[in-house]
């Protein structure tokens, strides 16, 4: 993998994204809760645009007829149908869809952030 920084740290605002190129790739990075993810921008399904959607949490298993709502800014949606990843694992929430999507290292040195892809 190789070592390419993203932006500085104070140009993505908690809550934020940006898409970038690297190496030919299409990445998303996210800033959430104070933490940094970085996501393949390519839903395995059918091939969407992913990190252009939402983020947020999803119903969690329960109890018939019981609705419990957890994992809280951990899953990206995709636009186009609606399939789940949490953003740290890249993994559907419970085994839901038998693919992933690529997640890559990020972290911060001094100012900049960087991800490894």
């Amino acid at each position: 993998m190789t070592r390419h920084v993203v932006c500085r740290v104070d140009e993505l605002p908690e809550g934020g994204r940006r898409i970038v190129d690297l190496g030919g790739r299409s990445i998303g990075v996210f800033r959430v809760d104070g933490r940094y993810y970085a996501v393949r921008n390519v839903c395995p399904h059918m091939g969407a645009p992913l990190c252009l959607g939402t983020i947020g949490g999803t119903m969690l298993p329960s109890e018939p007829h019981t609705y419990v709502y957890g994992l809280e800014n951990r899953i990206l949606r995709c636009p186009w149908h609606g399939y789940e990843f949490d953003l740290e694992t890249g993994r559907p929430p419970f085994g839901t869809f038998p693919l992933r999507v690529r997640t890559y290292p990020v972290r911060v040195e001094g100012e900049e952030l960087v991800v490894e892809a």
